[in-house]
C-alpha cells in the first residue's frame, strides 16, 4: 500500500501561483494514476473554483470541516475535468478563524479530519492563504512538508527566509514531521536577466530543495481559471501544462 502524502503549498507573499501550482500539481498527478485530494484553505476560494467546483454551492466545506460538523467524506467533490477531489473552500472560511480562537487542539484539526480518509489517496495537497494564519497553520501541522512556488524577482528571497523560519517554529513545536519539500520556479521568463539571477541564487542557497523542473510564464495557465479547469486539462499541449505534468513525474520520484 502506497504512503499517504500531505503537501501544503504555501508562500506568505500573495500572486505568486500558489492556487495555480496546487490544482495543477493535482490534475498533473492524477494524470500518472495518483489517488489526489485538494484542500482550499483559502477563503477566496480559487482552488475550488480553478477545479471547476461551484464554491457557492457547497453542500458542505473545509469550514465545516475544521469546525468538526462535517467530515472529509461530507465535503470532498470530484473536480469534473480534474480527475481529483476537492475539499472546497468560501467566505464563510474567514469566519472559522474567530470560531476556532477558543476551541480545544484547534490548530490540529485538520490533521485529525485527514486521518478519517488516508488510505482512499496518495497525495493531499493543501492550498494555503498567503498570511500565516490559523487556517495556514492548520495545514501546516497536517502536512509532511512545504511546496514552496516562487516567482525569481528581487523581492522574492526575503519572504523565503519568513517562510522557512515559520516552518522551523511549527516542526520545533507542532509537527516534528514537517519539512521543506522544495522550491518550485514559476512564472519563469529565461529572457530576463534578473530571473536568471535570483534562480541561481536558488540554488546556490538551497540545492537540492530546488526542484528541477520550472513552470514558464505561460498565457494558458492563467486563463484557464476562468473556465473552471487546471491548465493541465484545458491545453494539454501549452508549454505550462507539460511543464506541471513532468512537475509531477518530478514529485512522484522525489518522495517514493
Amino acid at each position: 500500500m502506497s504512503k499517504l502524502r500531505i503537501f501544503c503549498v504555501a508562500n506568505q507573499k500573495g500572486g505568486v501561483g500558489k492556487t495555480t501550482t496546487t490544482v495543477n500539481l493535482a490534475a498533473g498527478l492524477a494524470q500518472i494514476g495518483q489517488r489526489v485530494l485538494a484542500i482550499d484553505l483559502d477563503p477566496q476560494g480559487n482552488a475550488t473554483m480553478g477545479s471547476g467546483v461551484d464554491k457557492r454551492a457547497l453542500p458542505a466545506s473545509v469550514y465545516d470541516v475544521l469546525l468538526e460538523s462535517a467530515t472529509v467524506a461530507d465535503a470532498r467533490q470530484r473536480s469534473p475535468k480534474g480527475g481529483y477531489d476537492v475539499v472546497g473552500a468560501n467566505r464563510e472560511l474567514a469566519g472559522a478563524e474567530i470560531e476556532l480562537v477558543n476551541q480545544e487542539r484547534r490548530e490540529r484539526r485538520l490533521k485529525k479530519a485527514l486521518l478519517a480518509v488516508r488510505d482512499e489517496y496518495d497525495f493531499v495537497l493543501i492550498d494555503c492563504p498567503p498570511s500565516l494564519s490559523l487556517l495556514t497553520l492548520n495545514g501546516l501541522v497536517a502536512a509532511h512538508g512545504v511546496i514552496v512556488p516562487m516567482q525569481c524577482e528581487y523581492f522574492a528571497l526575503e519572504g523565503l527566509s519568513d517562510l522557512v523560519n515559520t516552518i522551523k517554529q511549527v516542526h520545533a513545536n507542532l509537527n516534528p514531521d514537517l519539512q521543506l519539500i522544495g522550491l518550485l520556479r514559476v512564472m519563469f521568463d529565461p529572457r530576463i536577466t534578473l530571473q536568471q539571477q535570483v534562480s541561481d541564487q536558488l540554488k546556490a542557497h538551497f540545492g537540492e530543495k530546488v526542484f528541477d523542473t520550472v513552470i514558464p510564464r505561460n498565457v494558458r495557465l492563467a486563463e484557464a481559471p476562468s473556465y473552471g479547469q487546471p491548465g493541465v486539462v484545458f491545453d494539454p499541449a501549452s508549454r505550462g501544462a507539460q511543464a506541471f505534468v513532468e512537475f509531477a513525474q518530478e514529485m512522484v520520484k522525489r518522495v517514493g
